[in-house]
């Protein structure tokens, strides 16, 4: 229990972290939500369109150097992105190695399988655009408050019940992690010693349904106390989303960026 309590404190103790990030002063932090929004979301989309790993490996290279001129490390981001998608795309792509057919590049000693040069193409670009897309989307969540992105989906025309479920999603997901908290602190106190196996099991079973139970209850209340206070889906700020010719400029590097990506592809199919 004592691990678990110390992994849900982890939780909270890195979206504090994350929201700090998000205030520091940076060049995607100073950038307006709704150019960051297009202008990632438009490199995300590029990077799944390309044909070229050369376009890819660009792409990631331009996600390291945004990074860094955010205060974001690269250590950040192998330990939450590289690493995790590496992994389990991965495993995904590994069979492509083997089963695409095409040029042998290498046998594997003591098994009947080739990897091919068309395989490994395959599975490399499976990978990189994993890893460029999910590099992206992190910088979008690093370096902006919730609300802002919220925000940015509203004036992008995005419905307002997916953007109110999203927002609504985000908040009871804490709501949830401090109930927890506050369930697994009370019943650790209460504990004088280890429990067997057999009442370990039964005590988890015990505070999963309490929990649940909790923050049904709560969720109903937290709903009725936004609902009398106005909310009726809308996303307010105290401050108010303007452009300015920095975020015009960087607009504009976007577009170039993408369309530098998928020149790439061009040239080599010319």
């Amino acid at each position: 229990m004592t691990r678990l309590l110390s992994g849900l404190e982890g939780v909270l103790a890195h979206a504090d972290d994350a929201q700090q990030l998000a205030e520091r002063r940076g060049l995607l932090q100073w950038l307006d939500p709704r150019i960051k929004l297009v202008g990632l979301g438009l490199l995300i989309i590029t990077g799944v369109m390309v044909h070229s790993l050369v376009a890819l490996a660009g792409l990631l290279l331009t996600a390291v150097v945004l990074a860094g001129l955010s205060k974001i490390s690269a250590r950040r981001l192998l330990n939450q992105v590289w690493i995790g998608v590496l992994l389990f795309t991965g495993l995904v792509a590994l069979p492509a190695l083997f089963l695409v057919p095409g040029i042998p590049l290498l046998q594997l000693p003591g098994l009947p399988l080739v990897i091919t040069w068309q395989g490994l193409r395959s599975a490399a670009f499976l990978i990189g655009r994993a890893e460029s897309s999910a590099t992206l989307s992190l910088l979008m969540v690093l370096t902006t408050p919730w609300p802002d992105v919220l925000k940015a989906l509203r004036y992008l025309r995005v419905p307002k019940m997916v953007v109110m479920i999203l927002g609504m999603t985000h908040r009871y997901i804490f709501v949830l992690l401090n109930s927890a908290i506050a369930l697994f602190e009370a019943r650790n106190s209460r504990m004088i010693g280890p429990l067997p196996p057999r009442e370990r099991r039964r005590l988890a079973v015990n505070a999963a349904g309490a929990l649940l139970e909790r923050s049904l209850y709560l969720s109903q209340e937290v709903h009725l106390a936004m609902l009398s206070r106005g909310y009726r889906g809308d996303i307010h700020l105290m401050h108010d989303l303007r452009c300015r010719t920095l975020d015009w400029l960087a607009l504009a590097g976007f577009i170039l960026l993408s369309l530098a990506a998928f020149s790439c592809q061009w040239l080599r199919l010319a």
